[in-house]
């Protein structure tokens, strides 16, 4: 007849199999790690981050009214600056027309029939050149500010040697150039009532131009 086992036999066998349990349970991970056959982790994919696009560049406009001796920039049709000019004088006038602004040169050198003068005080294109795609023309400083204001350029557009310096700094090779002789509802718009027209615009010559040949273009065509 089998005698029934004692608690305490029952419990040392229960307790015997649990540790050969954790014994083979350390021995599989042991080896799955061994192995590098962890549980792979779920992939955290990176926030996807807005794409930033740049600012369209504004469409920049120079706007010469030739009646008004005056010069705006324009950007988006937006009126950043205005600053005085001198525009041809009745023999030499400014070519009206749609121009683009084809070089810039710091410190211009001038030449014209013979005579070179460096870049200074003496030099009648100023400190600064803005080129147009027409021969000969241009946007620049002078030697003779008291020119500003009046037609007395050989057809180029002048401005005082700061002006010129703010306006280059702000342009660049392309941007439109208006050169508009008569007023108009974009010349009122910009620049505000006509002009006090009951006197004669008075013509002068600058300082190492003569008066009967063209404006020197800077880069020493002509």
């Amino acid at each position: 007849m089998n005698r029934p086992s004692s608690p305490a036999a029952n419990g040392q066998i229960a307790f015997r199999l649990l540790v050969i349990l954790a014994f083979l349970a350390a021995l599989i991970l042991g080896a799955i790690r061994a192995s590098g056959q962890m549980i792979p982790q779920a992939e955290t994919k990176p926030a996807v981050q807005p794409e930033t696009q740049a600012a369209p560049m504004p469409i920049r406009r120079i706007v010469v009214s030739i009646p008004d001796r005056k010069l705006a920039l324009l950007e988006d049709d937006r009126i950043v600056k205005v600053y005085d000019v001198a525009v041809g004088a009745p023999v030499s006038p400014s070519p009206a027309g749609e121009y683009q602004i084809e070089r810039r040169i710091e410190n211009p050198t001038y030449y014209h029939s013979g005579v070179v003068i460096g870049p200074g005080a003496n030099n009648p294109l100023g400190p600064r050149w803005l080129g147009l795609n027409v021969k000969g023309y241009g946007i620049h400083g002078t030697n003779h500010p008291g020119s500003i204001g009046k037609n007395a350029s050989h057809g180029c557009i002048r401005l005082r040697n700061r002006d010129i310096q703010d306006l280059f700094a702000r342009v660049q090779v392309g941007d439109r150039v208006s050169l508009i002789a008569e007023r108009n509802d974009e010349i009122a718009r910009v620049f505000g009532p006509a002009p006090d027209t009951t006197q004669a615009p008075q013509t002068l010559v600058a300082k190492n131009e003569s008066a009967d040949s063209p404006e020197s273009e800077a880069s020493g065509e002509r």
